[in-house]
């Protein structure tokens, strides 16, 4: 209230009589305050303080007399008390409950206490405008204790969320391990985590790994249900049921702008699983050899995942089985190759071949001949021709022959 507003100018005995008056009246105003409160809300719980008192009475009590002394003593406007209306902010948070009641219960004492104010003004004759002033100062003294309010459901509500962040890691890591030290069965350790956190144990998971397309980057809006850690260089998440109806493409839309690899569904126990081959999977995005700039699905690029893995083994076994095609030329061996692997999938004869590679047949002939020349009766072996096929697929794959004219069109 300003030095020329109408409350002001109230003879200062006037202003002094008012003061006492509603001063005398806090202790009483509270407790009135809190009986209605309590009728309007029955369900609201009572928290004592250390002396056994309601700490909602204590609050109402020093917001009154502190409102009544500021606006008789002072030329600012009342200050508020703000560490008992953080805490009760504090506790509406931390016990799962909106700001709207506890806002409502604000109005609902600042309507019973205005009331019998404007009882002593009224009897203590202070003139009208300065009432109005008074009643404008009390619903902005309201906006203070509900800021304070706001700041600790705030502050409540970001550490609830940082320690269900930590659970859900917890969870997370016991899921995640692949390599037990023991022979406990895990199970129990799983349930007592995931009841702390609230995650309904599912049958199935599937574990993605992704990569942060900015350090910075906001967290994927995926479903409450889907345990997320951001906090690795490569955020990991376990996603639940990962085969119910719909999932994979509300995941899609949930991870836009993000990049990653969900693993193979497997049974809760064997999450650690499906993060070896979504870690895999990462790795080859990585050497762009599957594709990137979105999410993929392990399960979608099964051949890849299973002859791109064992790169040692792969390489040595495509060495010794592929040695004809080293008297050949570099063009010359992958065009053989490439027939070789075409006649091998089709189990045709040179029509097919020559349709599956968009060229002439009498020139697949040239090349079959030429074919068996170089691997001579080992070609009808069945084991040789299941390592041969096994070998050129994964080359196909890394990009060293070209795919079927088909195919590529396709």
């Amino acid at each position: 209230m300003t030095a020329r507003s109408a409350w002001r100018v109230v003879p200062r005995p006037k202003m002094t009589r008012f003061a006492a008056l509603a001063l005398d009246e806090v202790p009483r105003l509270a407790d009135d305050i809190l009986r209605e409160i309590r009728r309007e809300y029955p369900h609201l719980p009572v928290v004592l303080n250390d002396s056994g008192e309601p700490m909602a009475l204590v609050g109402i009590r020093r917001a009154l007399e502190v409102f009544v002394q500021q606006i008789a003593h002072t030329e600012d406007r009342p200050r508020y008390h703000p560490e008992v209306f953080q805490e009760f902010g504090r506790g509406e948070g931390l016990h799962g409950r909106s700001l709207d009641s506890l806002q409502a219960i604000y109005r609902l004492g600042v309507r019973l206490a205005w009331r019998r104010l404007a009882e002593i003004g009224q009897h203590v004759e202070i003139p009208p405008p300065a009432m109005y002033e008074l009643a404008e100062a009390g619903f902005e003294y309201l906006d203070g204790l509900v800021d304070q309010s706001v700041r600790g459901y705030a502050e409540a509500a970001a550490r609830q969320a940082g320690e269900r962040l930590r659970l859900q890691r917890k969870l997370m890591e016991i899921l995640l391990v692949e390599h037990r030290t023991d022979r406990t069965d895990p199970a129990e350790a799983i349930a007592e985590r995931a009841a702390r956190v609230g995650w309904a144990l599912p049958e199935r998971v599937a574990v993605g790994v992704l990569l942060r397309p900015a350090r910075e980057a906001v967290a994927p809006a995926v479903g409450p249900d889907v345990l997320l850690d951001m906090e690795a260089e490569q955020p990991r998440m376990v996603v639940p049921e990962p085969d119910a109806a719909g999932r994979a493409e509300l995941l899609r839309r949930a991870m836009t702008g993000w990049a990653g690899a969900i693993g193979p569904p497997v049974p809760l126990v064997d999450a650690a699983k499906s993060l070896r081959w979504a870690k895999a999977a990462v790795r080859l995005m990585e050497r762009g050899l599957l594709p990137g700039g979105g999410v993929l699905f392990c399960a979608e690029h099964t051949e890849a995942l299973v002859l791109l893995q064992p790169e040692e083994l792969i390489n040595d076994l495509a060495r010794r089985i592929l040695a004809p095609l080293a008297r050949c030329g570099p063009a010359h061996g992958r065009r053989l190759a490439e027939t070789l692997l075409a006649w091998l999938e089709t189990r045709g004869g040179a029509p097919e071949v020559a349709a599956r590679l968009g060229v002439h047949p009498q020139t697949v002939r040239y090349r079959l001949r030429q074919i068996r020349e170089l691997w001579g009766d080992e070609i009808d072996d069945p084991d040789r021709r299941f390592e041969l096929e096994l070998v050129l697929r994964a080359q196909r794959l890394r990009g060293g022959i070209s795919r079927p004219r088909a195919e590529g069109a396709a």
